[in-house]
């Protein structure tokens, strides 16, 4: 049977609002091509007449100017519908991917909700609390043996007065050891005298002496 009769084409699917937007654009944008050149006839035409002298030539010509003025009146009711045609189907277009939109959000919601209650119900709430009390004991005893640790051994009890009384009067003193090298200290800017070098003593001249250790008479 598919010999005789052969198989029927498959259909072509429905155009898309996307894909009648772009042909009401492309229709918009022909049209308005059509605007520029008739804007651009009609200078001509102005152009023209101005250099005219009233006449049959110069109502010609206004003939034509008035001709392709209506031409473009027409051209431009049919931009204006054409391009509130391509504003209403993009509006609708918007509202269909929002829709889209939503409803994968919700299926990802849906599927979240469901991998959280699984994954939920892997987890035991009392073992959670268990493990937070096992670790909180665990940190008072470290705490504990830290206090046990850093305790002084034969340390001498002192009142906290006394110590304030002898720390204030350590301070007492610092101050007036200070006062008094600051009073000792000679003057900034002036030079210290400088220290006395010895002065090495020259040595005496040797005497001969005889073979009893007595100094030799010279020689007459």
């Amino acid at each position: 049977m598919q010999r005789l009769f052969g198989t029927s084409k498959p259909k072509a699917p429905p155009p898309t609002l996307t894909d009648v937007i772009a042909s009401a654009d492309g229709r918009a944008e022909s049209v308005d091509k059509k605007i520029a050149k008739l804007d651009a006839e009609l200078k001509k035409y102005k152009d023209q007449m101005a250099k005219m002298r009233d006449g049959p030539q110069k109502n010609m010509v206004k003939q034509k100017a008035l001709r392709v003025l209506k031409q473009k009146k027409t051209y431009e009711q049919q931009l204006g519908n054409l391009q509130q045609q391509s504003f209403n189907m993009e509006q609708a277009n918007f509202a269909a991917q929002s829709i889209k939109d939503t409803q994968l959000t919700v299926s990802a919601m849906k599927t979240s909700i469901k991998t959280m209650k699984k994954d939920f119900k892997q987890i035991n709430i009392s073992q959670v609390e268990d493990l937070q009390d096992d670790m909180s004991d665990l940190l008072e005893q470290h705490d504990e043996i830290q206090d046990i640790l850093s305790r002084d051994y034969n340390a001498p009890e002192v009142d906290d007065a006394d110590l304030e009384a002898e720390f204030d009067s350590l301070g007492d003193m610092a101050l007036d050891d200070g006062f008094l090298d600051e009073a000792l200290a000679p003057p900034s800017g002036v030079p210290s005298a400088p220290a006395a070098t010895a002065t090495p003593a020259q040595p005496a001249a040797a005497t001969a002496v005889d073979e009893f250790g007595l100094p030799q008479v010279p020689a007459s």
